[in-house]
């Protein structure tokens, strides 16, 4: 009943976790290996017998020994998803849930073919009888239990192999989730949708009443998490603002639309209102009690009190500290030399870059965070190019990601290519593709280089984006 250090996990680094209610564990680690424990009366494990697991054992996935990136949990069956993209289950079987044809549970981990054999999955979800995929076009498919509408399918007839869920409009579907007998989807546009059981409001569209197809969720902000657990009847979202909002069976009260909390992050919702309290995720819990290293500098960075040099960027000052930037960045570490003018300096005119960027990009190397807005990142993915900065780089991929929309997408696909940001190109490439019609309709794609403009319709068309 009190938190225990698992022995035989100690130094493997956790990238997942998940657990089902039979109870049983699966945890996958940063090297692709897969351990399970607990209840195997239905073969959850997959380990090849029935025998309870009080242990972390090591579970092997296809004789090949596929890397898994993540774990699922359903009450009394497993998923997995591999590093090529494959879904892999076991275990029980009465509903369809293993995606198998039939209805015979499954002892080992056996790959979900039929109709994924061709398709790359690149996220996994699990209800307590049912699963979920999402494809890397953002395309979800689900199987299994279907009792409440929670395939959305548009039925209540269980699934036993993967059937493609189909929304009223075209959408790309970035995470999914499921509760105890619904699922929520988000979209790359920051759209959420909802379907299955509604007794409890934990569809959050204002009503009870059961939706076999997906229903979108009136939020009026953009959301980029999106959470639910098999124990209870919650939901819960997080927007672009890092507002959290829940609904849905709230501490015994009935919420039928998204509230907005107080909370900073959707996890407080599921310890406070949940019953029973849980968490959906896997999370790291260590002691707050002094500042460290990281925070002490964060506190320090803009402060005038204790710098020794001052960036002045159309016409503002900016507060650092000369000893961090040439730890924190070569190119600082470079300028700073004994030769160098600015070496000498106390305020240094920055007119190459704009105030937010060149305040986000020093903030940064006290911080290790950006906090911009995608336009801005551009320019600051610009600048870590110039200071050759490869992992501010990635962050400000990142945020561009997070931050697409139909009317910046093909200005953020430019960029990509301008600035030789070879992922982000082939992410931005793919959304513009998925929302072409509406891409094509935004003055960033009609007003962009001649060159850039044709380059991108060939490989639209070879891509097949204009095949419909």
């Amino acid at each position: 009943m009190t938190p225990r250090r698992l022995d035989a996990l100690c130094g493997k680094k956790i990238t997942g976790i998940s657990y089902g209610s039979g109870p049983h564990v699966l945890v996958c680690t940063d090297d692709g290996k897969l351990y399970a424990w607990g209840h195997n009366g239905y073969n959850q494990l997959g380990n090849g017998n029935t025998v309870q697991g009080t242990v972390p054992v090591r579970i092997s996935v296809d004789a090949m020994k596929k890397r898994v990136t993540q774990v699922a949990c359903g009450s009394h069956h497993s998923m997995v998803l591999t590093t090529d993209g494959e879904v892999y289950t076991w275990g029980y079987n009465n509903c369809g849930q293993i995606g198998s044809g039939t209805t015979t549970n499954q002892p080992v981990p056996r790959r979900v073919s039929t109709p994924l054999h061709n398709k790359v999955i690149v996220s996994i979800a699990a209800g307590p009888t049912c699963s979920m995929a999402i494809t890397d076009y953002g395309q979800v498919f689900g199987w299994g239990y279907n009792g409440t509408g929670q395939l959305g399918v548009g039925g209540t007839g269980n699934q036993l192999i993967p059937c493609k869920v189909v929304f009223v409009q075209p959408v790309c579907i970035v995470q999914i989730v499921c509760g105890y007998s619904h699922t929520m989807a988000l979209t790359d546009q920051g759209y959420l949708y909802s379907w299955g059981a509604n007794s409890n409001g934990q569809l959050g569209i204002g009503n009870k009443s059961n939706q076999l197809s997906p229903i979108k969720v009136e939020t009026h902000e953009r959301i980029v998490e999106i959470a639910a657990c098999h124990s209870s009847h919650t939901s819960a979202a997080k927007s672009q603002r890092g507002q959290v909002y829940m609904w849905g069976l709230c501490r015994g009260q009935i919420i039928l639309s998204p509230h907005l909390t107080n909370f900073t992050c959707t996890d407080d919702v599921f310890a406070c209102f949940s019953n029973p309290p849980v968490m959906w995720r896997q999370l790291s819990i260590e002691p707050k009690n002094f500042l460290t290293v990281a925070e002490s500098l964060k506190r320090e960075f803009d402060r005038e009190e204790t710098s020794d040099l001052r960036f002045r960027v159309e016409g503002k000052d900016i507060y650092v500290h000369k000893a961090v930037l040439k730890i924190r960045c070569e190119h600082f570490r470079m300028m700073f030399q004994s030769h160098w003018n600015e070496n000498s300096k106390e305020v240094i005119e920055i007119d190459q870059f704009s105030y937010p960027v060149y305040h986000a990009f020093l903030q940064y190397l006290y911080t290790d965070t950006v906090d911009l807005p995608p336009e801005d990142a551009i320019g600051l993915l610009d600048l870590a190019t110039s200071y050759c900065e490869n992992r501010l780089k990635t962050v400000c991929q990142l945020i561009i990601k997070s931050g697409i929309t139909i009317e910046n997408a093909f200005l953020l696909h430019c960029a990509a290519v301008r600035y030789e940001a070879k992922e982000l190109e082939d992410f931005c490439f793919r959304f513009c593709v998925n929302h072409l019609t509406g891409v094509t309709q935004t003055m960033a794609f009609w007003q962009v280089d001649g060159m850039l403009l044709k380059e991108f319709m060939v490989k639209a068309g070879q891509c097949g984006g204009f095949k419909n």
